[in-house]
């Protein structure tokens, strides 16, 4: 009976699967096809076995020396072939989780349910639920990716990350950063624990082994290079020299994987100093703190531009720039140029609020917070309008600081543009439709669009309408 990709262990008189290993030390051992318990020995219960043949002994009982599982087996058409070496997964389960960089590189949120194994030094993600006829659940035979836990880091995810509860934020040595999530909180500290043990017993194991792989120093090499030269002239045959350039490329290789496995992650290199955050696409919070203030410095040069040169000018902030001189622009400031927006390149006003509009929009988390989102969509159905002002009021006292402060620079801002408005033929109306979308989205996109697109400008439209009992004059 061919039932999955290892070598299932059935104990005859109870309803759960065992597979069944061998450590290397060569000790076999056993553990639930779930995932959820491993044992040195093969479960015993004091249970009546059901008869397997007619052949068999019917007056046999089954006691604790006589427990013989069945060994069902298959090899073939197997996506994911075991190493007899690997050792028994240390934590398994059911846990949420999303990518937000990879090798360095930021990445769109997507969180799934992921069946999780940590094993070694190594950390396994599948999609679907364990307990499967596959060791990684879901009826899935090998991982959707893994995790390299050596020389990376743990620890509780800030709010600027993710708005969810008990979230882990992990970090590697490549460069990827993922967030871990459950709602048992229990759950989460156990894996939080689980986690750190595994990356402080195997922090040595990455610079050690690299250290013990590299050469001994330049001439070392050089040697072996003449003795493989000398020995190619005794007239080797080319099966030996072919398994030679094998081995060598192999060791090439394992050398090649151990030097990339050294470098530093690009958060440790921004920690040092050695790179800095870009302005489009960086944490608000995060660009505030560098730059030792509450509202960028970019936010404010496009706002003091606009209201200096164009605040008449028809369709402001409704009309687009052109985009191939938007990303000039982005460019220019991501790069830490001088950039000065009355010069000629930039002279286009559309240029200047594009940019601007772009800036927010590629924001990781949106002005309005994602944990405020529904907060704040909930607020502006309440039919009372003073009650509902009050409660738009209550919820922007609670935005960071840095959120609170640039909101208010910009929403003083398009009052301005409002205030011209015969000239520049933008409305209260208008400008809400321009910014809704753009400051206000929710972090999982399960949502009707189409329905709460409305309530996104409103929400802005309450806000200019409301500016100085929200803010204060």
């Amino acid at each position: 009976m061919h039932v999955g990709s290892y070598v299932y262990l059935v104990c005859p008189c109870v309803h759960r699967q065992w597979l069944k290993h061998v450590d290397e030390q060569g000790r076999p051992y056993y553990y639930s096809a779930d995932g959820s318990r491993s044992e040195w020995e093969l479960p015993k219960y004091n249970l009546s076995p059901p008869q397997l043949s007619g052949d068999a002994p019917k007056s046999r009982s089954l006691d604790r020396k006589h427990v013989e599982p069945i060994v069902l087996t298959k090899w073939r058409h197997s996506a994911h072939v075991p190493d007899p070496n690997d050792k028994p997964s240390e934590k398994c389960g059911v846990l949420n989780v999303t990518k937000i960089t990879e090798h360095g590189k930021k990445v769109r949120k997507n969180w799934t349910s992921s069946w999780t194994v940590l094993q070694g030094s190594t950390l396994l993600f599948a999609k679907g639920q364990g307990g499967g006829t596959s060791w990684f659940g879901g009826g899935q035979s090998k991982p959707e990716f893994t995790v390299d836990l050596r020389g990376g880091s743990v620890e509780w995810a800030s709010k600027d990350k993710s708005s969810k509860k008990n979230v882990l934020e992990l970090k590697t040595r490549q460069g990827t950063e993922l967030l871990i999530q459950s709602e048992n909180e229990a759950l989460v500290n156990e894996w939080y624990r689980a986690l750190q043990d595994t990356i402080s017993t195997h922090a040595w194991e990455s610079d050690e082994a690299i250290e013990e792989d590299m050469p001994e120093s330049p001439g070392v090499e050089k040697h072996d290079k003449e003795k493989d030269h000398r020995d190619s002239k005794k007239g080797r045959s080319m099966k030996t020299s072919a398994s030679m350039d094998g081995s060598d490329n192999k060791k090439t290789r394992h050398k090649l994987k151990k030097f990339l496995t050294r470098r530093p992650t690009l958060q440790s290199v921004r920690d040092k100093g050695y790179i800095k955050d870009q302005v489009f696409g960086c944490s608000l919070s995060d660009l505030c703190h560098r730059e030792s203030s509450t509202v960028p410095s970019f936010v404010r040069m496009c706002i003091d531009h606009v209201e200096n040169n164009g605040l008449c000018i028809d369709g402001l902030y409704r009309v687009s720039g052109n985009l191939a001189v938007i990303q000039k622009l982005r460019f220019a400031v991501n790069h830490d140029e001088k950039v000065n927006l009355v010069d000629g390149k930039w002279e286009d006003i559309h240029v200047t609020t594009g940019a601007l509009k772009m800036y927010f929009r590629e924001l990781p988390e949106p002005l309005f917070t994602y944990a405020l989102f529904h907060d704040f969509v909930n607020s502006i159905k309440i039919p009372d309008y003073k009650h509902r002002v009050q409660s738009i009021k209550e919820l922007v006292r609670q935005l960071p600081r840095p959120n609170h402060d640039t909101m208010q620079t910009l929403f003083k801002h398009l009052r301005k543009v409002i205030d011209h408005g015969e000239e520049n033929r933008m409305t209260t109306q208008s400008v809400a439709i321009v910014f809704g979308p753009t400051l206000l989205r929710p972090e999982t996109e399960t949502w009707n669009m189409a329905v709460h697109m409305v309530y996104q400008n409103q929400i802005v439209e309450l806000i200019l309408l409301e500016y100085e009992n929200i803010f204060g004059r």
